[in-house]
């Protein structure tokens, strides 16, 4: 079925934002041909502290974030025609969501063998405003909005920002929805947090929509950086908090396939960071600012931070696979990815304790291993370092066993792969950042 050709419009038909003495609650209405989708987001009370909000930009806030929120039920057909019914967008806005909607569904499309160019992928259609709108802020933002989602980089940006503790607040997306996630609110209690620190947006998906996937529709990744941004913008606003922190390193501006703009990490990237925050500053709040705090670092300088705080160790999870049971698979990429980034830093017996067993003794992890240290093999789609990085830690594991027997993926790596590397990547430093001084010397002290 050409879905792309049966269904060739997507709607954003409607949404509706509801303020009541449990916090706020948005609805959305999308249509697809005969399919219509009705997802919702909720913040509750305990998570907003302005009162002064106004319903007027609040309401401008949600429709933003409902675009971008769309791309999970656009993501369907792939429809050549995006129309918004509920809003209007100038031609600026329309260019930063096709551009965001484009990067942040390549790895879709390549998986899915949907071969298009930019000027062909889709137009969006929105009535444009008869002028500019205009919103008119108090000066009393401050403080930071960190989000955490489990893993290590949001733990060394929670460690380093430690001396700000008074303005810091942390971001959890679905805490209520997947209470089952519990490595977030592990890392903000074990950083010394308690729930009154903890902002919570809550998102739930209509169904119907994987009942499309299980029918053939399209499905796959969606740039979920890209639409949190969009939802910390909404809680920032809701606490008249100045800065919005992601933990976003240099080493996701690399993409996966080598020739190609592909990358799975785009909405983590300093492309995507450059154009949220000039979208911001044009459009939403420009008193609200958003930017990475490793952004200067590549992932093994981060890795050599966050084995500094080994208390981390037993509660932290990066694996998609174990989400739903706060648990490492020890069979996917992320995890193979994360235990040798580690394996540099502890011993073999202490990284089992992790993950449960020697992934780099486990042959049938053999073809994911070559995607993560190969350059000209398709880099595993998920959030991983760059290959330089990878290899960096896999030749200091190797050189740690000395003389004894190593693991057999490093066995056949060392009889195999002529990698040439003599750079000390540990002396990296990326120019291309958006971090205010104090926040720079506050990582760079770490």
């Amino acid at each position: 079925m050409d879905i792309r050709n049966k269904y060739p419009e997507f709607i954003f038909e409607s949404y509706k934002v509801e303020r009541n003495v449990n916090g706020i609650h948005a609805s959305f209405v999308y249509k697809l041909g005969e399919h219509t989708f009705t997802p919702s987001a909720d913040i509750p009370i305990s998570s907003i502290r302005n009162d002064w909000i106004k319903d007027d930009f609040l309401n401008e806030l949600f429709f933003n974030f409902g675009i971008i929120e769309a791309i999970s039920y656009y993501k369907l057909s792939m429809a050549p025609k995006f129309i918004i019914k509920c809003g209007e967008l100038d031609a600026k806005q329309k260019e930063f969501f096709k551009k965001l909607f484009y990067n942040g569904l390549g790895e879709l499309m390549y998986r899915n063998n949907i071969l298009m160019k930019y000027e062909d992928f889709m137009t969006i259609e929105a009535p444009e405003p008869a002028e500019k709108k205009q919103f008119y802020f108090d000066d009393n933002f401050s403080g930071n909005l960190i989000t955490v989602g489990g893993g290590k980089d949001s733990i060394v940006t929670l460690e380093a920002l430690k001396g700000m503790r008074n303005e810091n607040y942390c971001m959890q997306f679905n805490r209520d929805i997947y209470p089952e996630n519990r490595a977030a609110l592990d890392d903000i209690h074990l950083a010394g947090y308690g729930l009154d620190r903890v902002c919570n947006f809550n998102l739930s998906i209509d169904k119907h929509m994987l009942e499309l996937n299980d029918k053939g529709f399209y499905n796959g990744h969606v740039p979920f950086s890209g639409i949190l941004a969009f939802a910390c913008t909404i809680i920032a606003y809701l606490n008249n908090i100045k800065y919005v922190i992601v933990s976003n390193e240099a080493s996701a501006n690399e993409g996966n396939i080598a020739g190609t703009t592909i990358n799975h990490q785009y909405s983590k990237s300093y492309e995507f960071e450059k154009d949220f925050e000039q979208y911001q500053n044009e459009y939403l709040c420009s008193k609200i600012h958003y930017f990475s705090l490793l952004r200067c670092l590549n992932e093994f300088q981060i890795v050599q931070k966050f084995v500094k705080f080994p208390s981390y160790l037993k509660v932290f999870r990066s694996c998609n696979a174990g989400v739903r049971t706060n648990s490492w698979c020890s069979n996917c990429a992320k995890c193979l990815y994360v235990y040798i980034m580690l394996a540099p830093f502890f011993n073999t017996e202490r990284l089992v304790e992790i993950f449960g067993r020697d992934l780099l003794d486990d042959e049938s992890l053999g073809q994911i291993f070559y995607g993560l240290i190969n350059p000209d093999a398709t880099k595993p789609f998920e959030c991983v370092g760059t290959r330089e990085e990878i290899n960096y830690a896999i030749q200091l594991t190797i050189n740690n066993y000395g003389k004894e027997p190593l693991p057999k993926l490093l066995d056949w790596y060392s009889k195999n792969y002529n990698y040439q590397n003599d750079k000390d990547i540990t002396g990296y430093f990326n120019n291309e950042h958006n971090i205010p001084e104090p926040y720079l010397k506050a990582l760079l002290e770490l």
